[in-house]
């Protein structure tokens, strides 16, 4: 059995200054899942050591780093989902976990549902999940941006992982601090089924971009289902590649609803496919056909790192 993974650091724009960071970060997050993944590891283990390096890296819109509300803090969402047994878990707009990931993770693993803001970090209490005071995930540059109204040159997004395992077993997972300066309690697609992630017997997909325009085309569940065909029945398309199907998804975003987004996708063969419409995306994977992990900044590039 083919084991494959695939990382995003967020569909977005990336300054120059930015390239090398969202390059390691992602390197980092895929060397993480892969370390998991070809020792026989479970593909949900790698999926969450992967999005908990992302957590970690202030280059990245999820857990430290993750942009402010509306009120200055930090709120952050996360998701994630199985294919074997259709297991899912979610949190939204919680505060003070230092990983959103594992939390959503222990929900999924307690019992599949979305819990949102203080029943989320009361969970994360109860189960022994890190902790942290809220201020700790507020990183120097997202205050400064914050306090200052600045304009944000490299827009942060959504990161998010999907992987296959020996086993079959395909999972994505994502997390998001959100939108710069948005509502207090706003939650967007991360931490919904179908929209911000999907996994079933066919393969698994993770966007990143904006949420009002992914939930209304449930990005990620037509992702999927562009592999068999089912999204495009009606226009007589047949089943087809992660990345032709990546890229379908992400013109039926194009033709219906403004705004940027990408997705991630592997099908149950561990094939990969990744798409964007925003300027750039940051992306990283790995699977037993390649030597060393590939590195993108977006899609014209291809560097493979050793």
């Amino acid at each position: 059995m083919t084991v494959a993974i695939i990382v995003h650091g967020g569909a977005k724009t990336i300054s120059k200054g930015k390239e090398q960071p969202n390059k390691d970060g992602c390197l980092a997050a895929v060397q993480a899942g892969w370390e998991i993944l070809q020792r026989g590891g479970d593909a949900i283990d790698a999926v969450e050591a992967a999005i908990r390096v992302l957590e970690s890296d202030q280059t990245f819109n999820a857990g430290f780093g993750s942009t402010l509300n509306s009120e200055g803090e930090v709120e952050v969402d996360a998701a994630i989902m199985e294919s074997m047994n259709f297991g899912w878990g979610s949190v939204a707009a919680v505060q003070g976990v230092r990983h959103p990931i594992s939390v959503a993770r222990k929900v999924m693993e307690d019992k599949p549902r979305l819990l949102v803001a203080r029943s989320g970090e009361r969970f994360a209490l109860e189960h022994g999940l890190e902790l942290c005071a809220k201020e700790d995930l507020v990183s120097e540059e997202q205050k400064q941006e914050w306090e200052e109204e600045a304009e944000v040159v490299d827009r942060p997004n959504t990161v998010g992982c999907v992987a296959l395992d020996v086993n079959g077993r395909l999972v994505a997972g994502t997390s998001t601090g959100g939108v710069t300066d948005q509502n207090q309690g706003r939650v967007g697609d991360t931490a919904l089924v179908g929209c911000g992630l999907y996994a079933d017997g066919r393969g698994a997909c993770s966007t990143t971009g904006d949420g009002e325009s992914i939930i209304p085309v449930v990005l990620a569940k037509t992702a999927v289902d562009f592999l068999s065909g089912n999204a495009a029945s009606m226009n007589g398309i047949v089943a087809c590649h992660p990345e032709k199907a990546a890229e379908k998804a992400i013109e039926v975003l194009k033709q219906r609803v403004p705004g940027e987004a990408g997705c991630i996708l592997l099908d149950r063969d561990g094939q990969i496919g990744w798409a964007y419409n925003s300027q750039d995306m940051a992306v990283a994977y790995m699977s037993d056909d390649l030597q060393q992990p590939a590195v993108f900044i977006r899609k014209e590039q291809d560097l493979a790192i050793a």
